[in-house]
């Protein structure tokens, strides 16, 4: 892992007085397209919800003439790349730090190309997905060059769209040549596709035996469980990589995780990483919240309303869309005309009670477990 660190803020008050700058890296903005793909597989299990979906299926089926594919359906992070920006500086100065804030939305450099217009110094950044058959990567891919970057982004998605591992050997290059560029694996173990955590980890290492060279840093993520992020730790130690901090934030809790440096630009954390394999990670106490509730109120803040947002992102109907046979973009709220299903009412109430303080002392209890957090 090379000169890498852990922190734990609720173990060490003091750990940020040490560093000049939080690093804030892996966050989500209402530019990112999150799949819905899961949902269907979420539900099975739990009668109600799972039969009032099958429910919502055949009515499709008998209107349509076709079958419903939740993996054309997708919804949007609440918040704007100012608001997020934002959220996690507010984070950083609350532990009186410079903040360093790299945005990487799913394969859209939007987020820090708008930042950037007031802020010169605001890292262009992006997750870029990788196919990687049978599964996939995400490589948080922060700081591109500005005159650069639309370009970049066009071969990047370009080659996500038609994959082929000689053209991602040279992209991969290509992008280890720009010395302000850092490239990060994140969430290296997390097997999003569900192939198998086995086949998943050995995909994980061919990759990184090809590629590895052109990676700077593999990603211990703020919102999966600590088992997974040992695992990374050992996995670095046995590639050589070092560890890096990335939040994966997409609701209203800022990052729970970030990197302390004694640098004062992204460009000069960026070298601390790359050529001397410095990385000094900071965990906040967020994360020692059961990793399930963590989520519960992800989702309470992808459904909640925001009556001070403009028109078109109040409603969470606004914000999950649907891509039809002929390619158009609808939001929810334009198929339902204001007239929510009675499953889908049923199950957003339960969602907003979560918020009451003696639900969520029962379910922190009922959710923890203590292979989530480090001892």
């Amino acid at each position: 892992m090379r000169h890498s660190k852990i922190h734990w803020l609720w173990r060490d008050r003091s750990a940020p007085q040490r560093f000049r700058s939080g690093v804030s890296l892996h966050s989500h903005t209402l530019h990112s397209e999150e799949t819905m793909a899961f949902i269907p597989r979420y539900t099975s299990g739990i009668p109600i919800v799972s039969s009032a979906i099958r429910r919502q299926e055949e009515i499709y089926r008998e209107r349509r003439n076709k079958t419903l594919d939740f993996s054309r359906a997708f919804w949007r992070p609440p918040l704007a790349p100012h608001e997020a920006n934002d959220l996690e500086t507010r984070q950083l100065q609350k532990m009186d730090l410079e903040a360093l804030v790299s945005l990487t939305d799913h394969d859209s450099i939007q987020a820090g190309s708008m930042l950037r217009v007031l802020d010169p110094l605001a890292p262009i950044s992006v997750e870029w997905t990788i196919p990687f058959a049978p599964s996939f990567f995400h490589l948080g891919v922060h700081n591109l060059l500005p005159n650069r970057a639309p370009a970049i982004m066009s071969d990047l998605a370009a080659f996500t769209a038609a994959p082929s591992r000689a053209r991602l050997a040279e992209l991969l290059a290509g992008l280890n040549r720009m010395r302000e560029v850092l490239i990060v694996m994140n969430h290296p173990l997390w097997d999003e596709a569900r192939v198998g955590a086995v086949e998943h980890a050995q995909l994980v290492g061919r990759f990184l035996e090809r590629f590895g060279e052109y990676v700077h840093a593999l990603e211990l993520n703020g919102l999966r469980p600590w088992r997974e992020n040992r695992r990374v730790l050992w996995l670095a130690e046995h590639s050589g990589h070092p560890v890096i901090s990335g939040g994966d934030r997409h609701g209203l809790e800022p990052n729970a995780n970030i990197n302390l440096t004694n640098t004062r630009t992204f460009a000069e954390f960026v070298s601390e990483v790359r050529d001397d394999g410095f990385s000094d990670i900071l965990f906040l106490p967020q994360y020692r919240e059961p990793l399930r509730l963590r989520m519960l109120d992800t989702m309470c803040d992808i459904v909640r309303e925001y009556p001070d947002l403009p028109e078109g992102r109040r409603r969470w109907s606004d914000r999950v869309f649907y891509r039809d046979d002929d390619g158009v973009v609808k939001p929810l709220a334009a198929f339902w005309q204001g007239n929510e299903p009675w499953p889908v009412k049923c199950f957003l109430g339960g969602l907003r009670a979560l918020r009451s303080r003696q639900m969520r002392a029962a379910l922190r209890a009922a959710l923890n477990d203590p292979q989530e957090v480090p001892a």
